[in-house]
């Protein structure tokens, strides 16, 4: 009875009974760590542009926190990735008002890459940077027009608020769609290239 368990056992461990699955769990591991490091490498490398001179709102904040959330899944990482990222290109630029606004449209639009991650596509992706873009609009000017101080807490200062800010909006949605372009293009093209970086689960373009 013991000699025909062992007999299967050795059957299924090529080097006996030596951990003969390790080999490949540690293969897995280090493709996940190259990928996890290639993703991060990317949003850091996003953030970097925001110290490049660029049109006013023409920026990667938003496209860096899609990003994040659509391929670092729900984590942790998918947070501190792109907060860690925005925070030490403004410790170079500078603090600024508003900034918590800013950082808390970061967390919103992470949310949102969480629902790409699992359906992306080019339609879908360009359609969820619009939506970053009206999210950041909307929710950095409410944060402006309550917290600032610059318009009166009224409906007409409300509205007053969002008309000054239509002319950086497009600016906005220019750089969303440029960067996330950049992205996520650039990483199905690193895929391509590098297949151990896919992830098992990854989707399939549609």
């Amino acid at each position: 009875m013991g000699g025909t368990l062992v007999e299967e056992l050795l059957e299924q461990a090529p080097d006996g009974l030596s951990n003969w699955r390790w080999p490949r769990y540690a293969a897995v591991m280090n493709a996940n760590h190259a990928r996890i490091l290639a993703l991060l490498t990317a949003i850091l490398a996003a953030a970097v542009m925001r110290l490049v001179p660029h049109p006013p709102n023409f920026t990667p904040i938003e496209a860096m926190a899609l990003f994040s959330g659509a391929y670092l899944g729900r984590r942790g990482l998918a947070f501190v990735a792109p907060l860690g990222a925005l925070l030490l290109s403004d410790l170079v630029l500078g603090f600024y008002h508003g900034m918590a606004t800013v950082y808390f449209t970061v967390v919103l639009i992470v949310l949102i890459g969480w629902w790409l991650s699992t359906r992306r596509s080019f339609w879908r992706v360009g359609a969820a940077a619009l939506a970053s873009s009206v999210l950041f609009y909307i929710v950095t000017n409410f944060g402006m027009w309550l917290f600032s101080g610059f318009y009166p807490r009224t409906l007409a200062g409300l509205e007053a608020c969002y008309v000054a800010a239509i002319p950086f909006f497009q600016n906005t949605v220019a750089g969303d769609l440029v960067y996330t372009a950049l992205l996520f293009g650039g990483f199905a093209l690193l895929l391509d290239a590098v297949p151990r970086l896919r992830d098992a689960q990854e989707p399939k373009p549609a």
